[in-house]
């Protein structure tokens, strides 16, 4: 099952869903896809049984709600403070190759002369995936934001004007809400642009925290329920209407060296990820950025980012802020 949001003309939300390649249908009575999860936590029942209660209304034409610009993200809360956008890097495998010389290293290369990245990405190789009720290597771990970061599909990701670079990452990201109870329920994953700022990062990893906070974009569908374990998709870029770079990516389970599971207990064994009501959008990283082909994007670019069976793909066009000092005054 595939769920989304449609903004109405009175502001108000359509929450959509549909079986892959199937047309969209309303659910009755939703107010948003929020407000259904909430219910459906609180409940003690699945996602599924709260939609087919309600059932389906009319049909929704997803892709012209799209080109009308009436997408919102997937999942959005009445006070954006109480979304957090999160992630987690150094996780996938990459290519074969490259899989294979990343072990070289990790296993042959002293331990005085890895780089903080390396040790971290052999951690997750030896520790990532423990057996059922164990708990394994902890995870890089980063803040992007909360819903005031959340950029809707279809809409610019906007880069500072202090920033040096605006770049994607097409992830994987993990969509869930807290009970009233205090317990995380995951809805299920939807494709994501972890924008950020490489080139910044690059100067020294302890600049990682200020490349990350930067606008994310998730969606435009969230696919309910648990991530295949191989996921192929597709990233590219677009200049003027053409191409620029095109790059398929990886991700699932069967690519990466932590499980979903540990990458989720490493994020929600802290309690103030546990807050009643919270929405937590939490990026599961990827081994493949034009950046690293040396790509320098442009304003006006278009990223767009797409794996099969998780809906329409992630279309995100590329602004630059205006300058905007910033003055602090003496109460």
């Amino acid at each position: 099952m595939l769920i989304s949001q449609v903004r109405n003309e009175d502001g108000s939300i359509t929450v959509a869903v549909r079986a892959a390649g199937e047309t969209a249908r309303a659910v009755n009575g939703a107010a948003s896809v929020y407000t259904l999860a909430m219910e459906a936590a609180n409940a003690g029942r699945s996602l599924k049984e709260t939609i087919e209660a309600r059932g389906l209304g009319a049909p929704i034409d997803l892709e012209q709600a799209y080109n009308d610009g009436r997408l919102l993200p997937p999942i959005t809360h009445a006070d954006p403070a109480h979304l957090h956008l999160t992630g987690t890097g150094l996780t996938h495998l990459g290519s074969a190759a490259t899989r294979d010389a990343m072990h070289k290293k990790a296993n042959e290369t002293a331990e005085e002369t890895l780089t903080d990245s390396m040790k971290m990405f052999r951690m997750g190789l030896e520790g990532g995936k423990p057996k059922q009720g164990e708990i394994g290597a902890q995870p890089e771990w980063f803040y992007k934001g909360n819903g005031t970061s959340a950029v809707a599909p279809g809409s610019a990701l906007v880069s500072p004007a202090f920033a040096e670079d605006g770049g994607e990452e097409p992830e994987m990201a993990g969509i869930y809400v807290i009970s009233d109870k205090g317990v995380p329920f995951r809805i299920g994953f939807a494709v994501a642009n972890e924008f950020s700022d490489h080139k910044t990062e690059r100067v020294n990893y302890l600049w990682l925290a200020h490349s990350k906070l930067r606008q994310a974009s998730f969606g435009p569908e969230i696919r309910v329920g648990a991530a295949p374990e191989d996921v192929r998709g597709t990233s590219r870029i677009l200049r003027g209407g053409k191409v620029l770079w095109e790059k398929p990516f990886l991700s699932g389970e069967a690519n990466m060296s932590h499980s979903f599971a540990n990458l989720e207990h490493h994020h929600f064994k802290y309690g103030l990820f546990r807050q009643p009501g919270d929405v937590h959008v939490h990026m599961f990283g990827t081994a493949t950025l034009s950046f690293g082909d040396g790509i320098r994007t442009e304003e006006g670019d278009v990223f767009e980012i797409e794996a099969a069976g998780f809906g329409l793909p992630l279309r995100n066009p590329l602004a630059i802020a205006a300058d905007e000092p910033v003055a602090i005054h003496q109460l």
